[in-house]
């Protein structure tokens, strides 16, 4: 008889180790990873609350940097835009004394904006080129110089060639959302 009473023994510690294994895995490990999910998530939103509280204290400065940006954005028209490019770069040019020979401007077209893409080969010594990308990149005009290349026309490397990629974006109004 006794050993009827160790195996009945034996047979409930199984199913109650059986039964806690299976708690575990179906019950309790899912309903901590669930936790965690929960908590990582409260803790990104209340990360986006404290970055949203701290733009709203500061609406007033963006608001200002974004409407400064949109005035000094190349005008919707392609003809404008085209010609306010030109005008920049005569007075870029004649303030750094570099000598332009080539300006291409490009438009193009995206989902969201119209950019200008202009094409720029000049010529000058090193501090004219010099003082010429400081006066684009100082300029309150919206372009933004994308690629620059500067080679050597003499042997000294007195007269230098300088290719350059500015582009600048169109000022085109809003389209309204169905």
């Amino acid at each position: 008889m006794e050993t009827k009473n160790r195996e009945k023994m034996l047979i409930i510690v199984t199913a109650v180790a059986v039964a806690a294994f299976l708690a575990d895995r179906v019950i309790l490990t899912p309903l901590s990873d669930s936790w965690k999910a929960r908590k990582e998530h409260i803790a990104d939103l209340n990360k986006q609350i404290e970055q949203g509280k701290m733009m709203k204290s500061q609406e007033r400065r963006i608001e200002a940097h974004w409407n400064d940006m949109k005035t000094n954005m190349l005008s919707e028209n392609i003809s404008l835009a085209e010609a306010d490019l030109f005008k920049a770069f005569d007075r870029w040019a004649k303030d750094s004394g570099i000598t332009i020979s080539s300006l291409r401007p490009q438009p193009k077209q995206s989902d969201d904006f119209s950019t200008i893409e202009c094409r720029v080969d000049a010529a000058g010594n090193i501090n004219a080129i010099t003082k010429f990308l400081f006066d684009i990149e100082k300029d309150p005009v919206g372009v933004q110089v994308q690629n620059v290349e500067i080679s050597s026309r003499d042997d000294n490397g007195q007269q230098l060639a300088l290719g350059l990629m500015v582009s600048g974006v169109i000022n085109t109004p809003p389209t309204q959302q169905p």
